[in-house]
């Protein structure tokens, strides 16, 4: 691996970082009203509102305020809730790992499903195998995730079927099988538009890679149909795909709110969602912040996965 290229992606992820969590801070700042009267509500005083800004540090110079505030993120500080006290860290955690699990289980139903699919569309091209996948895949565009939600959980969570359980989450040492059984119905909600999108470009980059020369090369040296699409094609053909799966996996950290909702999922969602409600500023600052870092991240990942599947990546060759 080129270690010059890794240390430039990681420059740049931090920097995104730093991006990212000066806007939120900027945005935040410039809300009306302040956090002491979000906490005293009703009953603050010109007095009581002084003495939680000293004890919240909010009356310190802003460039302070800022420089903890970004420097908090890169070891984990969020700050305490103004509702209940308690280190946003430590309510956020466990409701982070809940939605990692669930974005998880989606994206490998996704990988295991639509790269499949869209290799044998691909393979397939202009029959009717690749008709029936490519318009299952603008069906799958057109539902939004709502909808599948609402349709899967109206159909599979009641009688006759009655195969799925209505909502919550059993933790994994409770026993992989329940612990699935709670994760896959969202999943799939999740799903349904993501697949789509990973078999459209799996197919798409596929059939660019199938037309090259070097396949071409290959097929005319008389090298076996399975090689040339498994051995020569699907390295390349992979790449755009990758990029997709990264940018999906950071859509679904993000927009995860009304599937973990409907479905009544302890996860980020619902954590996003009661902070706002609360008017709880560090709270909705980590929930802006967290899905952000996760879609830096998974970007960070797909570009050092480039130059697994293809060494000659390198920021000086782009």
């Amino acid at each position: 691996m080129n270690y010059l290229y890794l240390v430039k992606r990681t420059a740049i992820a931090m920097i995104s970082v730093v991006i990212v969590a000066s806007v939120v801070f900027g945005v935040t700042t410039l809300l009306p009203g302040s956090a002491a009267n979000i906490v005293l509500g009703t009953e603050a005083t010109e007095e009581t509102v002084q003495q939680v800004n000293e004890d919240l540090g909010l009356d310190r110079p802003l460039t302070v305020q800022y420089v903890d505030f970004v420097g908090g993120i890169f070891i984990g500080d969020f700050g305490e809730s103004l509702i209940s006290g308690q280190p946003v860290s430590e309510m956020i955690w466990n409701r982070l790992i809940r939605t990692l699990q669930l974005s998880t289980v989606a994206m490998v139903i996704s990988i295991i499903t639509a790269i499949p699919l869209g290799i044998i569309a691909a393979a397939k091209r202009n029959t009717i195998t690749d008709h029936l996948v490519t318009s299952g895949s603008y069906i799958g565009l057109s539902i939004p995730s709502f909808v599948s939600a609402t349709l899967l959980l109206l159909f599979l969570t009641s009688p006759p079927l009655d195969l799925f359980p209505r909502g919550g989450y059993v933790p994994l040492k409770e026993g992989v099988i329940p612990w699935f059984h709670h994760l896959l119905l969202p999943a799939l909600a999740m799903n349904t538009v993501i697949l789509a999108y990973v078999l459209r470009q799996t197919r798409s980059s596929m059939v660019d890679t199938l037309e090259s020369d070097y396949i071409r090369t290959a097929r005319l040296k008389g090298v076996a149909e399975r090689n040339v699409l498994f051995k020569h094609g699907l390295r390349n053909g992979l790449l755009p795909t990758v990029t997709v799966l990264a940018l999906n996996f950071g859509w679904m950290m993000g927009s995860v709110v009304i599937i973990e909702e409907i479905f009544a999922f302890p996860g980020m969602g619902e954590f996003i969602v009661r902070g706002i409600e609360n008017r709880d500023l560090p709270v909705i600052q980590a929930g802006i912040l967290v899905p952000t870092i996760a879609f830096i991240l998974a970007n960070f990942i797909a570009d050092i996965v480039y130059t697994l599947l293809d060494p000659r990546i390198s920021l000086g060759e782009q």
